[in-house]
């Protein structure tokens, strides 16, 4: 029998360890692998409509929703790109920035979870995150591909669309060194549509955009010190410090603070009580890794 797409996301799940991705495997618990509930909250998708994907009764999934299947699963490059056929799409072909998370990075932050660990596309949008960044940062899930974008969110007039309160950036080197970044990754990937148009977007709708780009900088983003005005527990000032993986160009981007500090105490509270707001409600995440 021909193999598609819905008996290849049974065969992953079936393979992937709830330890893998920050899961408990308790006692008693019948599957082997994930349960149907646990790849869609992992992927950021509605149970139902994982379900209809391996029954074969849902046979047209966008590219993004292929993208974020593979991440959850923790598929490498040739499986990702056997999925993407399997849906019908081309995989991402080269000169194009990759939003694959190789799985001993995912491994790596399903044990990383009490830290607030983000991870990025060489354009900075947001592709994963853990549950301690929802809980300082706020809850992404909500937001639009689009507005996952670090770079479109610090240059967009009014509160930026990806953290829910706050960032106070300490100094004036995160703009600067956005754009520096940007520009190298158009280097890199100049055959990139939506990197092309979001620099051609920037350019049109940002002034200071306009002129950091024209000042030709280059460089990477590296690290940071910044303090998050909280609703709950007030200002929590934090070291942040941007990680790249070899062989692949994503970036972790890691708060850390001192430990035993006040921040210390201010970020396990929010952790243990799961950032519940004023309105007396946790945020909604999906959990370790969601869509785009």
């Amino acid at each position: 029998m021909d193999e598609t797409l819905g008996t290849a996301l049974r065969r992953w799940r079936d393979r992937l360890s709830p330890l893998d991705v920050g899961r408990p495997s308790r006692p008693g618990r019948r599957a082997a692998g994930l349960r149907r509930e646990e790849l869609a909250e992992l992927a950021g998708l509605s149970v139902d409509y994982v379900v209809r994907l391996e029954q074969g009764r849902a046979t047209s999934p966008s590219a993004q929703v292929v993208a974020s299947l593979a991440r959850a699963l923790q598929l490498g490059p040739v499986e990702r790109d056997y999925a993407y056929r399997l849906a019908g799409l081309l995989p991402p072909q080269e000169g194009t920035i990759s939003t694959h998370v190789p799985a001993g990075v995912q491994r790596m932050l399903a044990r990383l979870g009490e830290f607030p660990v983000g991870v990025f596309s060489a354009d900075w949008t947001l592709l994963s995150w853990t549950p301690s960044w929802s809980v300082l940062m706020g809850d992404p899930s909500a937001r639009t591909h689009v507005e996952r974008n670090l770079v479109r969110a610090v240059f967009t007039p009014g509160p930026s669309t990806l953290a829910t309160w706050p960032v106070l950036q300490e100094g004036d080197a995160l703009k600067p060194a956005l754009v520096a970044d940007l520009r190298t990754a158009l280097v890199d990937y100049p055959g990139d549509r939506a990197l092309v148009g979001l620099v051609g977007e920037l350019r049109s709708t940002s002034a200071e955009f306009t002129r950091l780009w024209d000042e030709g900088a280059v460089g990477r983003h590296i690290s940071a010190r910044k303090t998050i005005v909280h609703p709950e527990v007030g200002e929590v000032r934090c070291d942040c410090d941007v990680l790249t993986v070899p062989g692949c160009d994503i970036r972790l981007v890691v708060y850390t603070v001192a430990a035993g500090s006040a921040d210390a105490e201010k970020l396990e509270f929010l952790r243990v009580t799961n950032g519940v707001r004023a309105g007396g409600s946790p945020p909604a995440g999906p959990g370790l890794f969601s869509t785009p």
